[in-house]
């Protein structure tokens, strides 16, 4: 297959997933009782319209950013995972292992200046998010065990701790209720006065640059450096890497390192971003499974994880408005589920795009012209 053909798969899988979500979602929709049409309209309305002024609403456009941020990091994170050859499903716990050691940074630092103090809880936050996950890399990497295993239990092992901590840990003087931290100040804060003037007041921070650039630097560490070679070796085979003298312990390790740092800041936008506290939750945090359908959904490549975060946020916000045509909000978690389901079993659209790209050159080859030896002048042999 050339190039070309390959590319064309890369772009037309994911669209075809998308078109054939929101198909099958418009179908639940009809069969229950409720305008497809209506609904989506209402969607795009409110992810991107002021009911007010008809105009393009920069509210909204702030707060799809907002989503976008978390959403990019733990995409990130699942698609380096996943480069070496691993499912990383530990992203939710190490999200939150980040939100909470940035928020408890912040807290324990405050009347210091800005410019020390984001750097410091930013940092502290990916490495709690990195150490999470060493532990079922070098679990993997010495004893063999599964990392799928491992990490779906460690989401339970982080959340109850996290809850351990705001309760139990934390001083008194952090803590605004019980289950709640204080608010961080603005020297703790990745929000800025001039991203809230120019999105009309939305929550738009620091954040979605941040991911904007772990974007480019994490396409580049995988396509232009030796151990982006390695994770990408160690991923296609990890026996013919121990052969070409690359150590797979030491890259399965690394690999889920960089993946725990990466949902580790996806917590920290989450954090000092979004919500500016840190208050219990009660489930594992929908930013590691969603990260999760982004990267699928994006190929594990910088440009498709960030349409994929921005598609994502969309329907998440905008499902919020299908309540207004009479239509449940949650109706917005089949599409992406149904979304979600496409990618799954992308291998079936694969094996369509192949019969049509092949029964087109079949057709071309028919329709070409067959050379004639009729006016040959000394005849045939």
């Amino acid at each position: 297959m050339d190039n070309s053909t390959s590319n064309l798969k890369k772009v037309l899988v994911p669209v075809l997933s998308v078109l054939l979500g929101f198909l099958l979602g418009a179908i639940i929709m009809w069969v229950s009782g409720y305008d497809a049409i209506a609904g989506y309209k209402t969607m795009i309305n409110t992810a991107f319209v002021n009911p007010q002024t008809g105009a393009i609403n920069p509210k909204s456009i702030g707060e799809i950013f907002v989503t976008a941020g978390p959403l990019i990091f733990t995409g990130l994170g699942f698609a380096v995972a996943n480069t070496a050859g691993f499912f990383n499903i530990g992203l939710s716990g190490q999200a939150l292992c980040g939100w909470v050691a940035s928020i408890w940074t912040v807290l324990a630092m405050q009347g210091m200046p800005k410019l020390v103090v984001v750097p410091v809880a930013v940092i502290v936050g990916a490495l709690a998010g990195a150490l999470a996950a060493a532990i079922p890399g070098a679990l993997r990497a010495f004893f063999g065990t599964s990392e799928v295993i491992v990490t779906i239990m460690m989401n339970y092992i982080l959340l109850y701790m996290s809850t351990h901590i705001v309760n139990n840990v934390m001083s008194e003087s952090m803590i605004q209720t019980k289950g709640v931290t204080k608010n961080i100040g603005l020297e703790g804060s990745l929000r800025t006065e001039w991203l809230g003037q120019i999105s009309n007041g939305s929550r738009l921070n620091l954040g979605i640059f941040l991911a904007i650039a772990f974007l480019v630097l994490v396409w580049f560490l995988l396509k232009k450096t030796t151990l982006g070679l390695e994770i990408r070796s160690v991923g296609l085979n990890p026996f013919a890497s121990e052969y070409a003298g690359m150590s797979s312990k030491r890259t399965i390790i690394i690999s889920m390192v960089i993946s725990g740092a990466l949902a580790g800041l996806g917590g920290v936008v989450q954090g000092l971003g979004t919500f500016n506290n840190f208050f219990v939750q009660g489930s594992s945090l929908s930013i590691g499974f969603d990260g999760m359908a982004v990267s699928l959904l994006g190929s594990g490549t910088s440009v498709g994880i960030l349409i994929s975060a921005l598609l994502f946020s969309v329907l998440k916000l905008g499902g919020q408005g299908m309540q207004f045509a009479g239509i449940p909000p949650e109706l917005v978690d089949v599409v992406i589920a149904s979304i979600i389901f496409f990618i799954g079993i992308s291998f079936i659209i694969k094996l369509f795009i192949d019969k049509v790209i092949k029964d087109k050159k079949a057709e071309e080859i028919d329709l070409k012209p067959t050379p004639s030896n009729e006016n040959n002048e000394g005849g045939t042999i």
